[in-house]
């Protein structure tokens, strides 16, 4: 038996005990009374880094929430990774949908149930974990590693690319790990290869002053809300294009070889709809869901609100008018080429009788690596070790916008191996992590840093 996965095997329950800890913080970064919590969380990874073996480790101070940063470099002659991943958390809203508290990890059915068990804490700290592993069993690790871990990936990892630029000679390395995505299903172990980008915009209508008695004035003005719906109603056509002049002009096709292999992964559209609850599915013209979600892009209100939203009847016109709208990008596309485009377009539809602001608010972009790269293999490797088969390799419609940075900044791959399930409820209520991802996601940081170990810089399997 391979030492270092006996010892994960054996420190199971220490493991899952560390994670409940760090799973009771409450840290939440969008919430500015959070602060302290985030400081918690920033302290407790910092201690676990540590506690695992790192023999440097800092908290780098920002303008908003800090980057916990540390480093094992004892292996010369051998690969560096460098490990990213996230300890802020998402919001709990609606809370009276959490069948258990959000931040108190609450164990059902093979199942750990909180906010952040799934995105990202629970991935994160897989590596943390192999890294002991391979310390106290061998007192040494088959690769060089660096750890980046912040507390803004929630809101758009504001303060991450001046760190990355700042500090891109401390951050040298030979691959990226990113673990903050799913596997296609459970018992179908995955490597992503490819992210979709994000604009995100919010759009503010004044019509008056102030709200005004729809009987007195009803017909006299425009109404906001009416004019805000019209507006994103057209945004869209029936079979799901985007009508935006401009919009696909950079979009990459998607190439024959791809969609053939999207088309022969396990899917079916079918359980996918009666898993989401959905009476029918609904999306672009001419694409599967696979191909809509992993590389075509989209466009979807976030939020929406205006005037009397409480109990009973108020007769208002509303003054104002808000929504919050996102764009999913795929490569070729820029986040502020489409933010440019669709504030334009807005503006142009807009009411001449209302005040229209449209502000984008954050983006990334999207990401696309060589399926081929030695290191997106060592990844596979270790994943058929730990999951007893070889992986496939998907796309994921979501965005992690540091991915690109990496790529662009320190010029390494970028390694998306995620253990997560895309039933754990990220972002909503109920997250959870199914606790067998979470003992197979340490088998498989071991493995990757053994496969890593065994290559070349990148990843490239030695010859013997």
């Amino acid at each position: 038996m391979n030492p270092a996965i006996q010892y994960v095997r054996d420190n199971r329950k220490r493991h899952l005990d560390q994670l409940t800890e760090l799973l009771r913080i409450p840290s939440i970064s969008t919430d500015p009374e959070k602060k302290k919590a985030i400081g918690q969380a920033a302290d407790w990874v910092s201690s676990r880094l540590k506690e695992a073996g790192c023999t440097k480790v800092k908290i780098h101070k920002t303008a908003g929430h800090p980057i916990v940063y540390g480093e094992w470099l004892g292996a010369p002659g051998k690969p560096t990774l460098l490990v990213y991943g996230h300890y802020d958390v998402q919001p709990v809203d609606p809370l009276e949908l959490w069948h258990t508290p959000p931040f108190e990890p609450t164990l059902r059915d093979e199942k750990l149930y909180a906010r952040g068990a799934s995105d990202d804490k629970g991935q994160v700290i897989i590596h943390v974990n192999a890294l002991e592993a391979h310390l106290q069993t061998t007192g040494s690790c088959p690769v060089n590693l660096k750890f980046v871990i912040e507390g803004e990936e929630e809101i758009g990892s504001p303060h991450l690319d001046p760190f990355i630029g700042e500090n891109s000679k401390m951050l040298a390395c030979d691959a990226v790990v990113v673990s903050d995505t799913a596997m296609f299903a459970k018992g179908v172990p995955s490597i992503c290869y490819g992210l979709r980008g994000l604009a995100y915009l919010q759009i503010d209508l004044t019509g008056t002053d102030s709200d005004l008695h729809s009987g007195t004035f009803g017909g006299a003005v425009v109404n906001p809300a009416n004019a805000l719906v019209a507006m994103l109603a057209s945004l869209k056509d029936a079979n799901g294009k985007i009508k935006i002049p401009g919009f696909y002009d950079n979009v990459r096709k998607l190439k024959a070889k791809e969609r053939k292999a999207f088309a022969s992964l396990p899917h079916s559209d079918s359980r996918y709809k009666k898993a989401l609850g959905a009476p029918a599915l609904f999306g672009e013209k001419g694409y599967t869901t696979l191909e809509r979600t992993y590389a075509r892009p989209s466009l979807d209100i976030n939020g929406i609100w205006s005037g009397f939203t409480g109990e009973g009847a108020k007769t208002v016109i509303p003054a104002k008018a808000h929504a919050k709208i996102s764009m999913r990008l795929v490569p070729d596309q820029t986040a502020k080429e489409i933010a440019r485009k669709v504030k334009k377009h807005l503006k142009a539809i807009a009411p001449k009788s209302v005040k229209i602001e449209v502000t984008p608010l954050h983006g990334g972009e999207a990401w696309l690596a060589d399926t081929d790269h030695p290191a997106l293999a060592a990844a596979g490797r270790a994943m058929k070790g730990a999951f007893g088969r070889k992986p496939v390799f998907v796309r994921e419609g979501g965005s992690i916008p540091v991915v690109g940075t990496f790529a662009d900044v320190l010029k390494v791959p970028c390694v998306l191996l995620g253990v997560g399930l895309n039933e754990d409820n990220i972002h909503a209520p109920n997250e959870k992590m199914d606790l067998d991802q979470f003992y197979r996601g340490n088998e498989a940081a071991v493995l990757l840093f053994e496969e890593m170990g065994a290559g070349t810089p990148g990843g490239k399997k030695k010859k013997k």
